[in-house]
């Protein structure tokens, strides 16, 4: 079985306090986004393998450590995922990015696709999924699927805020993808936001509200 993470670190804490408030701007929000999902990719690359290399430091060869394979992406999700991927590359600068794109049809309400763009081996690397938010867990649900039916093996979920009903979606649906998260929020309302959430992350990315 998967693992479930949800963060306990104060500065994560504190910075996801700090996006909730509704007079956040939008210049503050990104960078914001981007300085937590740099702090939570550090918590989710904690098992990456490791290998030993032997190297010469200004005072003698000795043997350290370095990523074993050192083969990773990020694939965010349409469009809201982009406001992680900066905050990733700072600190895995060797990732290829992905992009997946999902609508959601009006009359089944179920995830469509409209876009996917993957790197050409994607299939052989480790893979971090990213969306600010997991809601109903419909979308995200269905981007990994996507990536497995396109070879995808070593897959990890990550987002800043979660309902309750997008964990068990994802823990029933992928029982095999590791999931990390900022926050676990209370339920969703009618309108499938999450409460008490931070409204569209989308929105309030780009500024389009």
């Amino acid at each position: 079985m998967a693992k479930v993470v949800v963060m306990d670190h104060p500065l994560i804490q504190h910075k996801i306090g700090y996006i909730r408030r509704k007079d956040t701007g939008t210049k503050d929000f990104r960078e914001t986004i981007s300085e937590i999902a740099m702090l939570i990719c550090y918590e989710a690359t904690r098992d990456l393998g490791l290998q030993d290399v032997e190297i010469e430091t200004p005072i003698c060869k000795t043997t350290v450590k370095e990523l074993k394979g050192k083969k990773m992406a990020v694939i965010p999700i349409l469009r809201a995922g982009l406001g992680m991927v900066d905050g990733m590359l700072s600190l895995i600068p060797a990732a290829k990015v992905g992009h997946i794109g999902l609508y959601r049809d009006p009359d089944t309400h179920e995830p469509v696709e409209y876009y996917c763009k993957l790197p050409a081996d994607c299939s052989e690397r480790e893979v971090f999924v990213v969306d600010p938010m997991l809601a109903t867990g419909g979308s995200s649900s269905a981007a990994i699927t996507m990536l497995k039916e396109r070879g995808c093996k070593k897959i990890h979920f990550m987002c800043i805020i979660a309902a309750p009903e997008g964990v068990e979606r994802m823990k029933a649906d992928h029982p095999d993808v590791d999931m990390y998260i900022g926050a676990l929020d209370d339920h969703l309302n009618e309108h499938a936001y999450i409460v008490p959430g931070l409204g569209d992350a989308g929105d309030r990315i780009f500024g389009t509200k």
